[in-house]
């Protein structure tokens, strides 16, 4: 399908799905996004984006059927991805948008002891979240090749930028540091996500899973520790894993060690982080130039 505007929908329009509807905006393309919030929905619709309610099946399926890129952000539940149910529909209306991207995962490659992982690999959950995003990868790729669509998978690592960072936490008092030796992970700044999603619309694959990650490993303490000097803040109180004050979503944050490739993303999409580690991504965030 092909237009002189292009038009993205954004099945989830949360901080992910925000930051590129942003970019669209601001290069001219018409934004449709869902929420299932009117407060949400009224604030999208005052940046210039057209917000629907999921629920509201014929809005969604005239947005479906007019969208010529279609990203989905929402995390699906133990029935798989709502966005896929939702927008079953477009085999049987004939449309065929030029992209479509599903965000996924790093969860899905399981613990690697600190080890590389790469697209290939095989997957091996920890955790029910990243079993549910195996799935969900399992069935967009399987519902593509039946329905003839280009559907492509992107595996992030924890996300930060404006409003989401270990700055903001340390200023705010509610940062931790939990160590867990031999614990290392990727992270990526969310301009970089951005960046390389819109590198994918520009180079469609079928079928094609990446990895977005900056180019350096590190520990979650270490970040904690560099942001607090960086900021002449004092160290945040060191806690164990099992400490009560530690959230579930952190401890199977913990579950996993590994180190995440992004070669492939490089090599096909022609893609390079603009803030390669933590280090440029935080100072940017210092400076406020993002």
């Amino acid at each position: 399908m092909s237009t002189t505007l292009p038009i993205l929908l954004i099945f989830g329009a949360g901080y992910v799905g925000e930051a590129v509807g942003d970019e669209a905006l601001k290069r001219g393309w018409q934004v449709i996004a869902t929420s299932r919030r009117p407060e949400r929905r009224e604030a999208l619709s005052a940046k210039g984006f057209t917000a629907i309610d999921p629920r509201d099946a014929e809005a969604l399926s005239r947005a479906g059927a007019a969208a010529t890129h279609i990203l989905v952000t929402t995390p699906p539940d133990a029935q798989g991805c709502p966005a896929l149910n939702a927008l079953s529909h477009l085999k049987a209306a004939e449309v065929w948008p030029d992209w479509i991207g599903y965000i996924s995962s790093t969860s899905v490659y399981g613990d690697r002891q600190g080890g590389w992982a790469f697209e290939g690999d095989a997957l091996n959950a920890a955790s029910l979240e990243g079993a549910r995003r195996v799935r969900a990868e399992r069935d967009w790729l399987d519902g593509a090749r039946g329905m003839g669509l280009t559907v492509q998978i992107f595996r992030l690592p924890g996300f930060y930028g404006p409003g989401n960072n270990i700055l903001e936490r340390l200023k705010a008092g509610r940062a931790k540091r939990v160590r867990k030796p031999g614990q290392i992970f990727n992270r990526v700044h969310i301009s970089d996500v951005v960046s390389g999603l819109f590198a994918s619309m520009a180079a469609p694959r079928p079928g094609a899973i990446y990895n977005l990650t900056d180019d350096e490993p590190a520990p979650a303490h270490e970040i904690t520790e560099w942001a607090a000097h960086r900021l002449g803040l004092p160290l945040p109180p060191e806690v164990d894993l099992d400490d009560p004050s530690v959230s579930d979503g952190m401890r199977r944050f913990y579950l996993d060690s590994k180190r995440i490739s992004n070669a492939r993303a490089k090599a096909e999409l022609g893609w390079r982080p603009r803030y390669p580690s933590y280090r440029e991504g935080l100072e940017s965030l210092i400076a406020g130039a993002e």
